[in-house]
Formats: C-alpha cells, structure tokens, sequence
C-alpha cells in the first residue's frame, strides 16, 4: 500500500491584485517583502561583525598587553576578552572600586593594576580564593597588560 502526501493546492489570490500574496497566515503585500528580508540580513551582518575582532579600536600598547595576557596564560582565568571566569573580570575594572578579601575597598587604578600583575598576593579581590601564579614581568610588559585592561570597558 502506498501512502500518498497532499500538498495544499495553491489558492487564487483573494488579497485583492498580484501585488499581494496569500499564505496560510493571509495576505502580505509583496513590495513589503523584500525590504524586510535586506533589512533583516544588513542588521544580521551588521551585529556578528561588531564582535569578531577584540582589538578593534586598541593602540598598539593595548594590542602588546593583550598579546602578553594570552602568551602567559592570564586569559585562561580573566577570559579571552577580559570577561572574567575563575579569576575576576578586567571589563570594567578600571577606575571602579573593588573589595578585597579583607572587607575593605580600593580603586582599581594604574597603582593597584601594577600591584596585582607584580605582587598578585599583595591585595586579594573578595570572593576569588584562587590563587594566581607568580609571573616575572618586565617593566613595559607590565605597562602595556595595563594599558589594555584600562581600555576594556563595559
């Protein structure tokens, strides 16, 4: 025995003329069709573009920092894009005001950046337990990873 599909017989427009076409949720008129569909796509290539490269807009200094982050491994705990994860977030750090383990506050300035990256025991973030590793850096490593956390913002 053989099973037969029925696929819906086209129905002759009843939107009124051929500029209009019917579907099973009614009429739509075609002239609106095609705008909508390009202003769909532009906005779709429009926002996946936004996001694909993290150093858009960076100096050449931020780039270095960034590049040093990922050549030591820092953005296995802080997030490839400074997002955070295990260790705490760089979006947004600088300039706010944080609390440390010991329940008092700092602002996350160019001095308390240096003494994180340098001394990371010196002033423990509140609710991060995990310990980061102990890096050497140079002096203009350390100025660029600086640079490049100041320019991650929200």
């Amino acid at each position: 025995m053989r099973a037969t599909v029925q696929f819906p017989k086209k129905q002759k427009s009843m939107c009124g003329n051929s500029t209009w076409v019917r579907d099973d949720y009614g009429c739509v008129a075609r002239s609106f069709l095609i705008p909508l569909l390009v202003a769909v796509s532009v906005a779709l290539v429009g926002c996946s573009s936004s996001t694909d490269d993290p150093t858009a807009g960076f100096s050449a200094q931020q780039i270095e920092g960034r590049e040093i982050a990922q050549s030591r491994g820092c953005h296995s705990c802080h997030g490839d894009r400074g997002q955070g994860g295990v260790g705490p977030a760089w979006q947004g750090l600088a300039g706010s005001v944080i609390e440390l383990d010991d329940g008092s506050e700092v602002v996350a300035d160019t001095e308390y950046l240096r003494r994180a990256i340098v001394d990371p025991a010196a002033d423990i973030r509140a609710g991060y337990n995990i310990k980061m590793p102990f890096a050497e850096f140079e002096a203009d490593e350390v100025n660029a990873m600086i640079t490049y956390i100041e320019g991650l913002q929200e």
